[in-house]
């Protein structure tokens, strides 16, 4: 068997995209050879589906599942929405949060060297990507483990448009889990409670409040007051369990959670292609482009 070098594998996969397992599996099939490697690949579709890679992808799904006291989120992305009707898509996305709560990788390269029955998750997604036609790129995860008596609350808005887990203490109450994972995925909290908010933040809003007051025309003596209390307003919006509870808007989060006997522990929300940029093509330069060829 020729020896396959570190340079020569990173030297493949940046001609073809693929990973690292792929392009070192491909030179060793073919003794090294470079060219007979690029050959190889794209005879297997995985060079193809790499040719994608300058395509934004900003589309897609995201999903929650668990095992036991672990659970995982996951967003996978397309290029278009319509992808995201493809069943063997919609499988895939199912498929990877499953494996992810499974086997609890630590990074997204330990995530895409997961062992799957059709090879591994960077395989099944390069697999995707071909059969599907468009860039398939698995983007990001988060793994939440939690206490025996507590609670995974999960919930897929617009079939997973936007994906919620929750974690409850103090209740193994699935629903009420779930219900708050609802609020979430609706009012879009941006913190459990107050005490997280960043020092840096309020103060930022601080100012912007006070320099609002001032406009205003307001005395100097009671801006301060009317700052503390859009402060503390400003503090409430942005705090899950100081906000109305969209399915009760007489009781707070926090109370309707304290009915139950539980309080919130921590949510992570995930709503596909936020913070991609999206590339806008110009119909009328594409048109030309391609009378020009």
């Amino acid at each position: 068997m020729a020896d396959i070098s570190a340079k020569l594998v990173k030297e493949l996969r940046d001609m073809t995209g693929v990973g690292m397992m792929d392009a070192k599996r491909a030179l060793v099939e073919v003794e090294g050879n470079m060219e007979a490697a690029v050959d190889y690949l794209r005879e297997k579709g995985m060079a193809k589906a790499a040719k994608k890679n300058d395509r934004v992808a900003a589309e897609g799904l995201a999903n929650v599942a668990s095992n036991g006291n672990f659970a995982a989120i996951v967003e996978i992305n397309s290029e278009t929405d319509f992808v995201s009707k493809n069943e063997m898509f919609q499988d895939l996305v199912k498929k990877i949060a499953t494996e992810i709560a499974t086997n609890k990788p630590a990074t997204m390269e330990e995530a895409l060297a997961l062992k799957t029955d059709k090879g591994t998750l960077e395989t099944e997604l390069i697999e995707a990507t071909t059969v599907i036609g468009e860039k398939i790129n698995f983007r990001r995860f988060e793994l939440v483990e939690k206490d025996d008596n507590a609670a995974f609350g999960a919930y897929l808005h617009m079939g997973g448009r936007i994906a919620v887990l929750t974690v409850l203490d103090g209740t193994t109450d699935e629903e009420v889990a779930k219900d708050v994972a609802m609020h979430v995925a609706a009012i879009n909290p941006r913190y459990v409670n107050e005490s997280q908010i960043p020092q840096e933040e309020l103060e930022h809003e601080k100012a912007i409040l006070s320099e609002q007051a001032l406009n205003e025309g307001k005395p100097a003596n009671i801006v301060d007051k009317m700052v503390a209390g859009r402060l503390n307003k400003f503090k409430a919006e942005i705090s899950l369990v100081d906000q109305p509870f969209v399915k009760d808007p007489d009781m707070t989060v926090e109370k309707y959670v304290a009915s139950k006997g539980a309080t919130v522990k921590s949510f992570i929300r995930f709503e596909v292609g936020e913070g991609i940029e999206k590339r806008e093509d110009n119909f009328a330069d594409e048109v030309m482009s391609q009378i020009k060829k």
